[in-house]
């Protein structure tokens, strides 16, 4: 007799597949899987990469909050700040470094400028001031002139410690300038002890005055180490005035 149930039974995708081509199915998913894993890779670095070009070009999260100015004695940090003219929360990374430099190096008394970036917000400027050479008589005061005979500093009296040039229009471009600071350069350092001032009455009329109003008539700027060399060896001789502006033959008064 038999049972009013009767026995069900199902069957599965799965089951209905072979085996092999399961297998198949499987290794061609995984190698859809590996072709498509490079493209996502990429698609992530480049998104963060974004992120992250957003955030630090185009954001004040890495803006600057600090300006330091390193190597200023003669100008203040606020007037170096003022000169580079960057902004607050200005993005660090936008910074052109260059420019910021060459505003900086317009100054009188820098002599060059670097500007380098520590994150997360700081703005290092670092100056290089001129060296004083020579300070020359100017109206009521005295400026105060490097090497090349730039101009970079402006001073009620006259500053102890430097020699004087006396010129019409200090500056590196004037023939005067030029003159006196070549002459102040060939002086040995016991002519440079006795001297008071360069006095440049022209290019061919240059004088070194000198402690106890003596005087060592120079001449032009030739010959320099010459001159030098035969007035510090005559610097003995009581004589008001040397003349050494033809070396060769020197005369005295």
């Amino acid at each position: 007799m038999t049972s009013g149930r009767t026995r069900s039974s199902s069957c599965t995708y799965s089951d209905a597949v072979p085996p092999s081509t399961r297998r198949f199915m499987a290794r061609a998913r995984q190698r859809r899987m590996r072709a498509a894993l490079p493209w996502a890779v990429a698609a992530a670095v480049l998104t963060v990469a974004g992120l992250v070009a957003w955030t630090v070009l185009g954001t004040g999260l890495f803006g600057v909050r600090e300006v330091r100015v390193v190597g200023a004695r003669l100008v203040t940090p606020v007037q170096i700040r003022d000169a580079a003219a960057v902004r607050d929360n200005e993005p660090l990374a936008r910074v052109d470094l260059a420019a910021t430099a060459r505003r900086v190096g317009t100054l009188p008394p820098v002599a060059r400028a670097t500007v380098e970036r520590e994150w997360p917000g700081t703005l290092v400027i670092r100056v290089q001031e001129r060296t004083p050479v020579a300070a020359v008589p100017q109206g009521d005061g005295f400026v105060v002139v490097d090497g090349s005979g730039v101009v970079f500093q402006r001073l009620d009296r006259a500053p102890g410690g430097l020699p004087l040039v006396k010129v019409a229009r200090p500056g590196p471009d004037d023939p005067g300038t030029r003159a006196g600071l070549a002459v102040l350069a060939a002086l040995g350092e016991k002519l440079r002890a006795e001297l008071v001032a360069v006095d440049v009455a022209g290019l061919a009329r240059i004088t070194l005055l000198l402690r106890g109003e003596r005087q060592v008539f120079w001449g032009d700027a030739s010959r320099g180490a010459d001159k030098s060399t035969v007035a510090t060896a005559l610097l003995s001789r009581k004589a008001d005035r040397i003349d050494v502006s033809a070396p060769d033959v020197v005369t005295f008064e």
